[in-house]
């Protein structure tokens, strides 16, 4: 019985603790991949801007913002935030 326990806890921990993690993560990869012009971010230092250029080999791409054209780093667009964005509030 004790054996069991053991397992069942284990096998619970793994799918909590590991696959969670790496499915999110997995979505983020696929999602910073999957940039095009014209796609409308968020940095994670909270800047707004829509994308006019993917720099491809140096992971960079030029963001418009209201105060002219910035480069940011792909790994510094704000996944969860980003998504927020393009996503259409849902009527009541």
């Amino acid at each position: 019985m004790d054996f069991t326990a053991i397992l069942l806890f284990g096998g619970a921990l793994f799918f909590l603790m590991i696959l969670g993690p790496m499915r999110r993560q997995k979505k983020e990869k696929n999602f910073l991949n999957g940039l095009k012009r014209g796609d409308r971010v968020i940095t994670k230092s909270g800047m707004h801007g829509k994308i006019i250029e993917v720099v491809d080999g140096s992971d960079t791409c030029v963001l418009e913002t209201m105060a002219g054209k910035i480069r940011y780093e792909v790994s510094a667009i704000s996944y969860e935030m980003s998504i927020k964005l393009n996503t259409k509030p849902k009527k009541k």
